[in-house]
């Protein structure tokens, strides 16, 4: 079996090391990618630490890979050797479940495969994007278009694409309000898509020194959220919230318009309560999105294409592992803005 250079986790909340990683073999229907840049994503932090559930290990991070082509298997058609790409949270999926045939693989029944930190079909462990080079399915590759800063589009792959994907199920564009909760690195990218889509966007944070970003980005104003509940009462089509922490669910709630929706893609540890009245008496929603689906991650990358959006990040250099163990308590510690980025080239 084929191998490369990548940085390895042996266990459970180690420290990151430099060591060779398998790769899969060149199949008829894959194509190989030379890895420039891979994004740290805060799910990659909770992997590596076991926080969710039983990892993997040796485990190799990294869903947010952008790099190019360098060899096609003899069935891939839709891809050339030079070809900018990216790879996102998954690389396989059933493709015979109801999901998979309605072009949502993201949401298969099945069980898709991870990208890192889980199984391919046949048994094999599926390693991520801290490393040099990756062998994907070309259905799972996506074109990065030409005009996008490499290092910049990387996140597109994880943090793009999970805000990209509920903000276009749910129409969102003109004459609409919006509100992202949490500017971090999946609320930075949604107030810089909510803003290109046509909406009226706003930020609901708790530190008042993002303010000048968030209009940056395209945001009307900055709120902060404690002090907005009565303020901005029965104001917004569809609220996003995007961090992780408990949130005073009925007082968000009551900030929706009648019929509005408040979606979860950020996911406390903890089980969060409302009232049912909070529901019935405006005809409002509380819902769910996870990433996004093949062909919904590539209009998301054409759409930054036509409006040269990418992610707000800082370049990781690798030469030293432990660099990657210091973005990560950085991560932690909300001292980012907004995105790490790992420069390949450096492992």
């Amino acid at each position: 079996m084929s191998k490369t250079q990548a940085l390895i986790v042996s266990a459970p909340g180690a420290a990151f090391e430099k060591a060779e990683m398998p790769l899969r073999e060149l199949a008829a229907d894959s194509v190989a990618i030379n890895i420039k840049y891979s994004g740290i994503c805060h799910s990659d932090i909770h992997q590596v630490r076991d926080e969710w559930f039983e990892g993997i290990f040796p485990m190799v991070p990294g869903h947010e890979i952008v790099g190019e082509v360098t060899a096609v298997g003899d069935s891939v058609t839709k891809f050339k050797v030079g070809d900018r790409v990216g790879v996102g949270t998954f690389v396989d999926s059933c493709g015979t479940c109801d999901p998979c045939k309605r072009g949502m693989e993201n949401y298969c029944r099945t069980g898709n495969v991870q990208t890192y930190n889980g199984r391919h079909y046949d048994g094999e462990e599926s390693y991520g994007g801290y490393a040099k080079d990756v062998v994907v399915k070309e259905h799972f590759v996506l074109k990065v278009p030409e005009n996008l800063d490499y290092a910049a589009a990387a996140p597109l792959l994880c943090a793009g694409v999970t805000v990209w994907s509920p903000l276009k199920h749910w129409k969102v564009g003109p004459g609409m309000k919006v509100a992202i909760m949490g500017l971090g690195g999946l609320g930075h990218m949604a107030v810089k898509f909510a803003a290109a889509m046509g909406a009226e966007t706003y930020v609901l944070g708790h530190s008042p020194n993002k303010a000048q970003d968030a209009k940056e980005m395209g945001a009307t104003e900055y709120l902060i959220t404690a002090e907005s509940f009565e303020s901005h009462k029965d104001t917004f089509d569809v609220i996003l919230n995007t961090v992780s922490a408990d949130i005073e669910l009925d007082a968000l709630i009551g900030m929706l318009k009648v019929g509005g929706t408040l979606i979860y893609v950020g996911v406390s540890g903890n089980n969060q309560s409302f009232h049912p009245f909070s529901l019935i008496t405006g005809l409002k929603s509380i819902a769910g999105a996870n990433t996004g689906s093949i062909s919904g991650t590539q209009e998301m990358l054409d759409f930054c294409g036509e409006h040269n959006i990418v992610s707000t990040i800082e370049m990781v250099d690798a030469s030293d592992p432990k660099a990657i163990d210091d973005a990560y308590a950085r991560v932690v510690g909300s001292d980012i803005r907004y995105r790490f980025v790992i420069d390949a080239s450096t492992i």
